[in-house]
């Protein structure tokens, strides 16, 4: 690898987002570690990658959403010696409905994977990113912004990656370090399939395309911005979110996801 090639990792890569930044990030000219827990769309990525004459990505499968599949897999890394000079953690998952009503191991263990893993990896890998100048960027949402009632614990694993996500960014700015929050909002995904709605009716204003999202997440991080939200009226719901009374944001936040 040369030292045009910086060394990124990216989580969550197999669909959706994240296999959108592996293609904006190969395009940019960086070498690429994939994970996710699926190795087959991992590996066809990785190929299709190749075959547009970039580096092919290294492919590492893992489920990243308990402590020994994090700790294995930095294992892994550490064997191949590969050290990231960027990491982008986009693996993640939400569940639609009430929090009473919603399977309770479900709920932790999206916990787990959105907000411990990612802050696992982040401190894990935050030595070579400090060496290389690198950056970290963490897909967060503009659900972040708000309380989401019908969406609760999604919605608060999302307000602290963007709060963890700003306070990296003032921490390692004077190291040369870039970290950014890409806060999108609707993605016509594999998301709401997962989250339990796959007839989810996305509001065409706000939606957006994984490949849109990609690239303004990837100009935003190299741009050294703090937080990036992809379209102008997914901006300005993140405006009325700090304007507008708490009440009236949950009465529009529980409407939207009813």
């Amino acid at each position: 690898m040369s030292p045009a090639q910086p060394l990124t990792l990216i989580t969550g890569a197999s669909s959706g987002i994240g296999a959108a930044l592996a293609r904006e990030f190969a395009q940019r000219g960086h070498a690429l570690v994939l994970t996710a827990r699926r190795e087959g769309e991992l590996r066809a990525l990785a190929d299709a990658i190749a075959a547009e004459g970039r580096p092919r990505p290294q492919v590492i499968p893992s489920d990243l959403g308990t402590p020994a599949g994090v700790a294995g897999f930095a294992e892994a890394l550490a064997a191949r010696g590969l050290e990231p000079v960027f990491l982008v953690n986009n693996a993640g998952f939400g569940l639609l409905g009430d929090a009473a009503s919603l399977d309770r191991a479900r709920q932790l263990a999206m916990i787990d994977l959105n907000m411990r893993a990612l802050t696992d990896l982040s401190l894990r890998v935050l030595e070579g990113v400090k060496r290389g100048r690198g950056g970290i960027l963490n897909v967060a949402s503009i659900g972040g912004f708000m309380p989401g009632p019908n969406m609760a614990v999604y919605h608060a694993t999302k307000a602290y990656v963007l709060s963890f996500s700003e306070a990296l960014h003032a921490e390692l700015a004077p190291h040369g370090v870039r970290v950014c929050a890409l806060c999108p909002g609707p993605v016509k995904t594999e998301f709401f399939q997962q989250a339990g709605d796959p007839d989810m009716h996305l509001p065409s204003l706000l939606l957006r395309s994984p490949d849109r999202v990609a690239r303004e997440g990837y100009e935003g991080l190299m741009a050294g911005r703090r937080v990036v939200v992809p379209g102008t009226p997914n901006r300005a719901v993140t405006v009325a979110a700090r304007l507008l009374p708490r009440g009236l944001m949950l009465a529009i936040a529980s409407r939207f996801w009813k």
